[in-house]
């Protein structure tokens, strides 16, 4: 274990920004006043928060155009949540999908209880229903919430994500710029203690959410 360092919350969704060619280049704007966190240890993948984030205050609209209060319906269960978008040419469906994979290989039981919680960065153009089509070729377990961008970006930057409005190049594309983080919710507190960083690999999850669903420290 690393000797307790402290960190700014804020700072993991500048670098993840700053790494994130396929999602757009330059600085997130992440909120500079965000509390510091201690990080107790970190593996291989995993950095272990001492003093973990709540989860967000999030009330968006799922893929079934309902409403989804995230912290009632993720109360108790082992979550993931990650920001990004699906029009996002890499990084954002390749952590996707290696989640997937990863969930692939727990037992039946663990697979019905860990929630998989994908927010849009990009909610004007991912509406419900694009946002289920391109998810439910991840997983169609997982769940997708869209919905007014400030509040989106408020939710983000409760747990130290970064997020700019999706903006358009020169060449007509458009980037939405986001911190790249996964953040683990533990089912017995329900408090964001683990996160994960762009570089995780599908062997990586799938070696630390037996204990995540525990609500274990990987």
């Amino acid at each position: 274990m690393r000797n307790k360092k402290t960190v700014l919350a804020a700072a993991f969704a500048a670098v993840a920004a700053l790494t994130l060619s396929a999602c757009g280049s330059g600085d997130a704007s992440a909120d500079k006043s965000v509390a510091d966190v201690s990080v107790e240890s970190e593996t291989k993948a995993a950095t272990v928060l001492d003093q973990p984030f709540t989860k967000p205050d999030l009330v968006l609209t799922d893929t079934h155009g309902k409403t989804y209060d995230l912290r009632e319906r993720t109360k108790g269960k082992p979550t993931l949540i990650y920001f990004g978008y699906t029009n996002c040419p890499d990084v954002c469906p390749l952590t996707m999908s290696n989640i997937a994979l990863a969930k692939r290989a727990l037992p039946e039981a663990d697979r019905d209880r860990l929630q998989v919680v994908f927010v849009t960065t990009d909610p004007e153009r991912d509406t419900p229903a694009s946002l289920g089509s391109w998810l439910k070729a991840q997983d169609p377990a997982f769940t997708g919430l869209t919905g007014d961008f400030p509040t989106i970006q408020a939710g983000a930057r409760q747990i130290g994500i970064g997020i700019d409005p999706p903006k358009k190049e020169k060449d007509g594309t458009v980037v939405s710029m986001h911190g790249a983080q996964v953040i683990a919710f533990s089912p017995k507190t329900d408090k964001g203690y683990v996160l994960y960083g762009e570089d995780t690999t599908a062997d990586d999850y799938a070696q630390d959410l037996p204990k995540i669903i525990k609500g274990e420290k990987p």
